[in-house]
C-alpha cells in the first residue's frame, strides 16, 4: 500500500517544498496539490518537481471546467516532463459553488465532459492530430461555430509517457461507474471501509465490466485523517467541523453530494440534523451532531496497533493508497506521522 498526502495550498511555496522533501525522505509515495480557488496548482507542482526526486506528484484536483481538454493534456504532459514521469493527473467536477461562483462557467454534464476530456487527453499524449467531435467538445471547432480556420494539430513535444495516469475524484453511482471504466485511479471522499461495497460496489462492478484491460487494476485513493498514539482520541473532534461543513453546508437541501453519501452510509437521521443545523447557521451544533462512529470509521486515529488494524480494513476494501491528512501542529509532526505509518504499512 502506498502513502499519499494532500499538500496545503494556503502557505508559501518555499515552506511547502521543504516539507515535501522531508516527507519524501520519510517514505511518502505521492503528494497531491489542490487547486480550489487559491494559487494555481501547476505552479506549485512544477516547483515541487524541480525540488524532489522520487515522490509522485498529483493534481488533487484539476477541475474539468476550468481548462480546455487540450490544455489539460498539455499541462499534464508538461508536468510529467519536468518531473521525469512522476506526474499523476487528478481531475474532478468540483461543485457549482466554485465553478459558477469563482470561474463563472456553467456546472453542467460532469459525466459526459469527463469522458470526453479523458479521450482527448489520451489522443494528445499519443501525439495524434486531435480530431474529436463529441457532444460537449468539438476539436477542431466546426466551421459554423467559429472562423472556419481551425485545423487538426498534434502536440509539438514528445511526451515522456503516452499514457499519464488519470485519477478521478467521484462520488455518485454513475460517476463512480465511469471512473472504474476509464481511469487508472479513483479518489473517493470520506471512505468507509466496512460500508464502501454497499455504497459503491455495484457501480464499480458496472464500470470494471467495460474497462480496457490495458488500464490495469483500478487504484483506489482513500483520504483518512491520521493520528497515532495512546492519547489521540480527542482528535476525533477535530474532524467533525470539516464533516459538518461537507454534510451540512456543501450545497442546498437535495443538492448536496456529501449529505447523500452520509445517508447511503446509514446515517440518514444524523445527516438531516447536521444539514438543518448547519444551514441555520449553527455550525458548532452541526459539528457536535456528527456521529463518533462515522468519524472513527473513515479515519486512522488511535494507538499504533489499532491503526494497523484499520489499515488492514482499508486494504481489504480495495484501497491501494492512503492519502492521509496528518493531524499535527507543525511540519515535524506531520513528518513523524508519515514515518510511523510507513512502518505500519510496510
Amino acid at each position: 500500500m502506498q502513502i499519499g498526502m494532500q499538500i496545503t495550498y494556503s502557505g508559501g511555496f518555499a515552506e511547502t517544498v521543504a516539507e515535501v522533501g522531508d516527507l519524501e525522505r520519510a517514505g511518502l509515495d505521492i503528494a497531491f496539490v489542490a487547486e480550489a480557488y487559491s494559487f494555481d496548482a501547476v505552479s506549485q507542482l512544477g516547483f515541487l518537481a524541480a525540488k524532489t526526486k522520487t515522490v509522485k506528484l498529483a493534481s488533487g484536483i484539476f477541475q474539468i471546467y476550468t481548462r480546455t481538454p487540450s490544455l489539460m493534456a498539455m499541462t499534464a504532459a508538461g508536468l510529467d516532463f519536468v518531473s521525469d514521469g512522476r506526474f499523476v493527473l487528478g481531475i474532478g467536477a468540483s461543485g457549482p459553488q466554485v465553478i459558477e461562483g469563482f470561474h463563472g462557467v456553467p456546472y453542467d454534464a460532469p459525466l459526459g465532459r469527463t469522458r470526453e476530456i479523458v479521450d482527448i487527453c489520451r489522443q494528445v499524449w499519443r501525439r495524434e492530430k486531435v480530431n474529436y467531435q463529441g457532444k460537449y467538445y468539438q476539436v477542431p471547432l466546426p466551421a459554423e461555430k467559429g472562423t472556419g480556420l481551425g485545423k487538426p494539430l498534434k502536440l509539438i513535444n514528445h511526451p515522456v509517457r503516452e499514457r499519464i495516469p488519470i485519477v478521478i475524484a467521484s462520488l455518485g453511482p454513475k460517476n463512480v461507474a465511469l471512473t472504474a471504466e476509464i481511469a487508472e485511479g479513483w479518489e473517493p471522499i470520506f471512505f468507509h471501509p466496512e460500508r464502501a461495497d454497499d455504497v459503491w460496489g455495484e457501480s464499480l462492478a458496472k464500470g470494471k465490466a467495460k474497462r480496457d484491460p490495458s488500464l490495469g487494476e483500478l487504484e483506489v485513493y482513500a483520504g483518512p485523517a491520521l493520528a497515532i498514539g495512546e492519547d489521540v482520541d480527542h482528535m476525533l473532534e477535530w474532524i467533525k467541523p470539516n464533516l459538518a461543513l461537507y454534510i451540512g453546508g456543501m450545497g442546498a437541501k437535495g443538492k448536496n453530494f456529501y449529505n447523500d453519501l452520509a445517508c447511503r452510509y446509514g446515517y440518514e437521521v444524523e445527516a438531516a440534523t447536521i444539514q438543518e443545523l448547519y444551514l441555520s447557521g449553527k455550525k458548532e451544533e452541526a459539528a457536535a451532531a456528527v456521529p463518533d462512529e462515522l468519524v472513527r470509521a473513515i479515519s486512522l486515529i488511535g494507538p499504533a496497533g489499532y491503526v494497523k488494524e484499520r489499515v488492514a480494513a482499508f486494504a481489504e476494501a480495495g484501497v491501494t493508497t492512503l492519502n492521509v491528512a496528518p493531524l499535527a501542529a507543525d511540519s515535524a509532526g506531520r513528518v513523524k506521522l508519515i514515518e510511523q505509518l510507513r512502518k505500519i504499512v510496510d
